[in-house]
């Protein structure tokens, strides 16, 4: 797993309490102070808390509903699931736990887009799609980890900006959506493996596996 955030639970506390002003205050010293508040806790420690405001606010967020996202994928039975349907369940559960927090996503997503936060944003979502192979139950460790996380984060990030404007009951929108994403995906593996097979036999065996890889 990648190396996480800061965690603690008195940063888990502040942002969960202060998710349902986000929409209204945004990801600001001021939604901070007001959850540290609520919480029992010195609305002063807020610089302390996230000294690196907005953006490490929004990376615990993160990081926080990806801890929740692996909870629930442990607590469902998915066994005789072929991987990609896991990985869907995976990203169903993460849909799940963040709609009730749609436009705290969206303004995330808008802080995150700024020039100086686009390498966090990028650790986000390196962190979230190696933490969704990860409750899918995925332990590779050769090249293919690299390969399956690039892959699964160009859909993740589509599946998130069709669901941020999805209004359909329980997101079957963006799931259909999703479906389409892994089902062209696993078109393109299955293509790809039989111009292997083929190459393997028409080639010799040393010249095939140096261009494709050993089978």
């Amino acid at each position: 797993m990648m190396q996480p955030p800061e965690r603690s639970p008195e940063r888990d506390a502040a942002i969960e309490t202060m998710l349902p002003s986000v929409p209204f205050d945004g990801w600001t010293s001021r939604a901070l102070r007001h959850a540290l508040a609520a919480i029992g806790a010195d609305p002063a420690d807020a610089p302390m808390l996230f000294p690196g405001g907005a953006a490490d606010m929004i990376e615990a967020f993160c990081d926080l509903a990806d801890r929740r996202m692996a909870d629930a994928a442990a607590a469902t039975d998915m066994t005789g699931m072929r991987v990609p349907a896991r990985v869907r369940a995976v990203i169903a559960l993460r849909l799940t736990w963040n709609r009730p927090h749609k436009e705290a996503v969206r303004r995330a997503l808008s802080v995150m887009a700024l020039p100086g936060n686009l390498r966090a944003s990028a650790a986000c979502t390196a962190r979230t799609v190696d933490a969704i192979w990860h409750a899918a139950g995925d332990a590779s460790a050769d090249f293919s980890w690299y390969t399956k996380r690039a892959i699964l984060s160009g859909i993740y990030t589509a599946t998130l900006l069709y669901w941020l404007r999805d209004q359909s009951e329980d997101d079957a929108a963006t799931l259909a959506f999703l479906d389409r994403r892994l089902a062209g995906v696993a078109a393109f593996g299955r293509a790809r493996k039989r111009v292997q097979d083929a190459a393997g036999r028409l080639l010799p065996r040393g010249l095939a596996e140096r261009l494709h890889g050993p089978a």
